[in-house]
């Protein structure tokens, strides 16, 4: 079991703060959680292989490659102020 001093500090290294009512409920919910975890570290899983993702979807994706584009002509024709071959704006500030 965590004791009192163990979940202040657990607190502090969070940076949040707990009434007392809170370090009593935390004392023993946390040492419930570590408890769990020492349980597993039992757990023979010397045998299993590592996986990452089980659906065995891949990411497809398209070769990130310059290309031209001649719609800035029909951009600016459509914006409605442009000077220079540059679209107008209002100030912003």
């Amino acid at each position: 079991m965590l004791t009192r001093d163990e979940v202040k500090k657990i607190a502090r290294l969070c940076r949040i703060e707990l009434s007392p009512a809170e370090i009593e409920k935390f004392q023993k919910e946390l040492s419930v959680i570590l408890d769990y975890v020492s349980e597993l570290k039992k757990v023979e899983t010397s045998g299993v292989v590592e996986i990452s993702q089980v659906t065995g979807l891949e990411n497809v994706l398209r070769e990130d490659a310059p290309r031209y584009s001649d719609l800035r002509q029909a951009i600016i024709a459509n914006f409605p102020e442009s000077r220079e071959g540059f679209l107008k704006i209002r100030n912003i500030l």
